[in-house]
C-alpha cells in the first residue's frame, strides 16, 4: 500500500474518511462520558443496540444499513433510559444497572441472531458482522451521515457549552442556576448513543466502547482544560481511525475495527507513561527529585545544628559523625558539594557561607510556620 492509494482507491479513501470522522466524534463525545464517570455507559449502549439491529431485520426482512442502524438507535436509547430509570426508581447503583441492562439486551440480541440464522431468508447472512464490525462495508453515503452527525454534535456542544461544562463539574449548582439539568443530560446522552450506533458498522458491538473511551482517556492525561481535552480526544480518535485503517490495509486478513481499537489503546498507554502532568515516567522523576531534595535538606539541617555551635562555620568536621544521622548518604553529600553548600576534603566536611545561609533560612522558615 502506498500513500497515493488513499487518493486513487475509492474503497480505501471511503473507509479512511469514515473511520477518521468516527474517531473524531467518539473522542469528542467520549470526553463527556469519561468526565461524568460513565465509562461503562458506552459498553452498555453498544450491547443494547444489538437487539434493535436484529428486530429491524425481522420486521423489514431486508438488510438495509440505514434501517438496521435506526433499529440500533431506538434499542440503544431504550436501554439507556432503562438504566437511568433503574437508578432513579430503585436502590441499585449505576454500575449495577449498567451491567444488568448490558447482559439482558446482549443476551436477547444473541437469541434473536440465532433465530434469524434459522429463518428461510438468504438476506440474514452477515448480520453477525455487527458484533465486531466490518469497515469494508462503508460507502460514501455512510461517511456523509457521519460527517453530518459530527457537525450537528459540534454545533450542539458550542451552543450549550456553558451549561454542559457546569453540568459536568457541579450538577447541583447547575440546577440552582435555573438550567434544565434533565434536558442537558438527555441531550448529551442521546448524542453519545448516536455516535455509538454510527460506529457499530465499523468497529462492532463488542469493541465500540473502547473506541468511545480510549481517545478521551488518553486526552485526559495531557490537560485539565475541557476544551483542550475535547480537541485532543478528537485528534487522537481521528488518528486512531486513519492509522488503524492504514495498518489494516497494508496487511491481509487484518480486521479494521480491532486494529483501530489497538491503535487507540496504544495512545492510551503512551499517554499514561509520557504525559508531563500525570504520566508515570514524569511522576517517578518528580518523586525521585523530591526525595533527593528532602534528603539534601535533612542532611543540611543536621549539619547546621552541628556548625552553629561553633563561631567558625567553616570549621572542618569528620564525615563519620554523620553516620548516626538516618538520612545521610554519601550521594547526598556529593550533591550538596556540587551545589557549593558544603566543601569536602578527604574524610572531613565543612559548611560554606551559602550552605549556612540556606540552612538558617530553612530553620527560621520552619520555626515561623510552627508559630
Amino acid at each position: 500500500m502506498e500513500i497515493t492509494d488513499f487518493f486513487t482507491d475509492y474503497t480505501l479513501r471511503t473507509i479512511t474518511l469514515g473511520t477518521a470522522i468516527l474517531g473524531a466524534i467518539c473522542g469528542m463525545l467520549g470526553s463527556f462520558a469519561v468526565l461524568r464517570k460513565q465509562s461503562l455507559l458506552g459498553d452498555a449502549i453498544s450491547h443494547a443496540a444489538l437487539p434493535g439491529i436484529a428486530l429491524a431485520f425481522i420486521i423489514t426482512g431486508i438488510k438495509d444499513t440505514n434501517l438496521l442502524l435506526i433499529g440500533a438507535l431506538i434499542s440503544g436509547l431504550v436501554g439507556t433510559f432503562w438504566i437511568k430509570g433503574i437508578v432513579k426508581r430503585t436502590r441499585l447503583k449505576n454500575d449495577t444497572a449498567l451491567g444488568l441492562i448490558l447482559s439482558l439486551f446482549f443476551g436477547f440480541g444473541m437469541l434473536l441472531l440465532t433465530f434469524i440464522q434459522k429463518m428461510p431468508n438468504a438476506n440474514q447472512a452477515g448480520l453477525d458482522k455487527y458484533l465486531f464490525g466490518q469497515a469494508a462495508t462503508l460507502v460514501e453515503s455512510d461517511v456523509w451521515v457521519m460527517a453530518i452527525v459530527t457537525g450537528i454534535s459540534l454545533m450542539v456542544l458550542l451552543l450549550f457549552w456553558k451549561e454542559l461544562k457546569l453540568l459536568l463539574f457541579d450538577a447541583d449548582y447547575t440546577k440552582t442556576l435555573g438550567f434544565n439539568v434533565r434536558f442537558l443530560d438527555i441531550l448529551i446522552t442521546s448524542f453519545i448513543v448516536l455516535a455509538i450506533v454510527l460506529g457499530l458498522q465499523t468497529v462492532g458491538v463488542v469493541l465500540m466502547s473502547a473506541m468511545l473511551l480510549a481517545p478521551a482517556a488518553a486526552a485526559r492525561q495531557w490537560t485539565n482544560n475541557l476544551g483542550k481535552m475535547i480537541i485532543l480526544a478528537s485528534l487522537f480518535g481521528a488518528f486512531s481511525g486513519v492509522f488503524g485503517t492504514a495498518i489494516s490495509a497494508s496487511q491481509n486478513n487484518l480486521s479494521t475495527g480491532p486494529v483501530i481499537v489497538l491503535v487507540a489503546a496504544f495512545l492510551v498507554v503512551v499517554s499514561f507513561i509520557f504525559s508531563p502532568g500525570r504520566g508515570l515516567l514524569f511522576r517517578e522523576i518528580r518523586f525521585r527529585r523530591n526525595r533527593r531534595e528532602l534528603h539534601q535538606k535533612k542532611t543540611l539541617s543536621f549539619m547546621y545544628h552541628i556548625v552553629k555551635e561553633h563561631k567558625n562555620i567553616s570549621r572542618p568536621h569528620a564525615i563519620r559523625i554523620l553516620n548516626n544521622f538516618q538520612g545521610f548518604t554519601r550521594k547526598t553529600l556529593n550533591q550538596l558539594e556540587e551545589e557549593q553548600l558544603i566543601a569536602i576534603s578527604g574524610n572531613q566536611w565543612s559548611m560554606t557561607q551559602k550552605g549556612y545561609d540556606q540552612a538558617e533560612s530553612m530553620y527560621n522558615q520552619f520555626g515561623n510556620e510552627n508559630d
